[in-house]
């Protein structure tokens, strides 16, 4: 660490007093203020505690930094990161601001340092883990120096029914007991209302002024896919950012290192990381993806948090996250420097046993394993949707349409107000936009299910329903005497797979409502009664893991045009003469679907012959070399 001490002597005089705008231009390099920066630095200089919800990349950090030397006094920074501390005040010390930080990573020598430079008032901005700002000796020296300003950093920590909760937060109610009339500033990238409100209260933030920025990165394209070949289908997509860094989260320790080096073996770059590694290993790694260009991340969610990389041009998740905040915080760490980013998701049904293992097995109590139960729904319900990703995500966050404070999925009802996802053209940057899903007419379905929540008065959870609406006698509808209502069995077609699915898709488009202070209990919106009464119809997509009609499809002609023909052939007899070289059918080599593939792509080496659908590694390695010969003589022929 370089110390604040060690670069004292070459530091030019504190900035208090001067304007926020001197201190914009002469010490960070920049001519204009960023949104509504402006407004929350002043708001502080005055004195007033503040609620900032800033997305990641938004410039949060001069919303503190440049108050903190406005004022006069030391600027405490409290922040759960240690990379993020020591990357900030890096760059604080470069700019000739007097940084320093205190967490585990000192020595009780450099912990005396900076206690002695603080006392001495030398040192303008001081970052410190709340952990160690709750110790009674903390607070107590910290009690007999001049403090400007506190700011609270990844405040979304505060909020049980947040992603990320620290017990450690729970404390920092007390801090204006040790610093009376000193500003506190609440910080986050991600915050549902119900977050926004305990960050208040639990911080007991004194009439804060609140500043909630739009949660919307523009920058970033969404695209999600049902898990069918994780590895192939990464390569498809990595085949497109092969010069570029990015990041590739894993749900396990396991799955980190494999992938890191299945990529490896293809000629990418990319690192493992998680929480099992050696420290040194895992700081090397993480310094060699700040440093480098072109490297590739593989991770579990144990890494991100504080990154200050600009140019992560992809965020791949190969599992589901735990909540839409989780998914919105890891893939915000994509285009930070506002050039486009994308974020790739594949999930599958073992991702959605696992996390719902995760939960049951968890020492947390009921409410809470309800709240993230019905959190992991909602990620599900958005994974479905058919129009616009965008917008429901932004409705997620309180963001409505028009800015409306919309109400968060899964937690409160709607009301008269709301807006769903179906109101809005698009955004054009997301897989949904870009290719519409298949979908089914759910009308009759959905008024089914709305009309089974009305008929059980709005008291009972999802699985109940779906018991009543599929006609099974469980304890539960005996115990009620639910068997005697009219919607027992009316759904008994279908699946209760495709009854969830169905049901989390009316949640994220706001025509069914989750009330997690009732167990969960499934409610009505003002727009269900629309649907209900028929005034609109449903569109859902389709249930990729039980496609819903079971109808024949007639079967289509291959496609093949006349100019294709050649090739078509080529690669047939190609496939032809190896089946009778191994002696096994032709469809052992490659089905029909993947020489389509072959003719339609004509893939030139072996990484993008991977990338065809039905090929693995193992044919590959058979087979793949002679079809590549029989692709590259058919373009040089042509």
């Amino acid at each position: 660490m370089q110390s604040a001490d060690s670069a004292q002597n070459s530091l030019p005089p504190a900035h208090t007093g001067q304007s926020p705008q001197t201190i914009l231009e002469s010490v960070f390099g920049y001519a204009e203020f960023r949104d509504r920066q402006k407004e929350i630095i002043d708001t502080a200089i005055e004195g007033r505690d503040n609620l900032i919800i800033m997305p990641t990349g938004g410039g949060k950090s001069l919303c503190y930094q440049i108050p903190a030397l406005v004022r006069s006094g030391t600027g405490i920074v409290i922040s759960p990161l240690i990379a993020l501390m020591q990357d900030q005040v890096s760059a604080l010390l470069q700019v000739g601001i007097r940084a320093a930080f205190l967490n585990s990573t000192l020595s009780e020598y450099e912990t005396e340092q900076v206690i002695e430079q603080m006392k001495a008032g030398e040192i303008d901005i001081l970052y410190v883990a709340p952990e160690r700002i709750n110790q009674p000796a903390t607070r107590n020296w910290l009690s007999q120096c001049h403090i400007s300003l506190i700011a609270i950093d990844e405040a979304h920590c505060v909020s049980q029914w947040g992603h990320d909760f620290r017990q450690d937060y729970l404390l920092l109610n007390q801090l204006p007991q040790y610093f009376p009339n000193v500003p506190r500033m609440a910080l986050t990238a991600t915050a549902t209302p119900r977050s926004q409100r305990d960050i208040v209260n639990n911080l007991e933030l004194s009439s804060p002024a609140k500043f909630i920025s739009s949660f919307d990165r523009p920058n970033i394209r969404y695209e999600v896919a049902a898990k069918t070949d994780g590895k192939k289908q990464l390569l498809r997509f990595l085949t497109g950012h092969r010069d570029e860094s990015g990041i590739i989260y894993c749900l396990s320790r396991k799955k980190v290192e494999s992938t890191a080096a299945w990529l490896n073996d293809r000629g990418l770059t990319a690192m493992p990381y998680h929480a099992g590694l050696a420290a040194d290993v895992r700081a090397e790694n993480q310094a060699r993806f700040l440093r480098e260009d072109a490297v590739i991340m593989v991770a579990t969610i144990a890494f991100g948090m504080g990154i200050d990389k600009p140019d992560v041009r992809f965020v791949v998740h190969m599992n589901l996250p735990k909540s839409l905040e989780s998914y919105y915080q890891e893939t915000g760490r994509a285009g930070r420097d506002g050039e486009p980013a994308e974020a790739f998701m594949i999930y599958g049904l073992d991702d959605v046993v696992q996390l719902s293992q995760f939960i049951d097995n968890s020492r947390a109590s009921e409410e809470y394993k309800r709240n993230e139960k019905s959190k992991l729904d909602a990620l599900l319900g958005w994974c479905e949707v058919t129009q616009c990703r965008r917008q429901p995500l932004l409705n997620y966050f309180g963001e409505g349409q028009l800015g409306s404070n919309n109400a968060e999925i899964g937690d409160e009802s709607t009301d008269e107000s709301d807006t769903t996802s179906t109101k809005m053209s698009g955004c054009n940057n997301c897989d949904t936009c870009q290719t519409p899903p298949k979908t089914w007419d759910a009308t009759e379905a959905a008024q089914k299910l709305l009309s089974c929540v009305y008929r059980l008065n709005q008291r009972f959870g999802l699985a109940h329903t779906v018991d009543v609406l599929r006609g099974k006698e469980s304890e539960k509808v005996q115990q009620f005497s639910h068997k005697q209502l009219s919607t027992f069995g009316i759904g008994a077609d279908l699946s209760q797979n495709q009854w969830r699915s169905i049901a989390r898709q009316l949640l994220v488009r706001g025509l069914l409502s989750v009330d997690s202070e009732r167990y969960n209990a499934l409610t009505l919106t003002a727009a269900s009664r629309e649907l209900l009464q028929g005034q609109i119809s449903l569109q859902l997509r389709e249930d990729v893991s039980e496609p819903r009609l079971s109808k024949k499809v007639a079967k289509h002609s291959n496609g093949v045009t006349a100019q294709d023909s050649t090739l078509w052939d080529a690669l047939r007899a190609c496939r032809k003469d190896l089946a009778d070289e191994h002696g096994i059918p032709p469809y052992m080599v490659f089905h029909d679907a993947t020489l389509m593939e072959m003719m339609e792509n004509h893939p030139s080496s072996k990484d993008q012959l991977l990338g065809i659908s039905g090929v693995g590694e193992s044919k590959l390695e058979k087979f793949g070399e002679a079809f590549l010969q029989v692709i590259t003589q058919h373009i040089d022929n042509n």
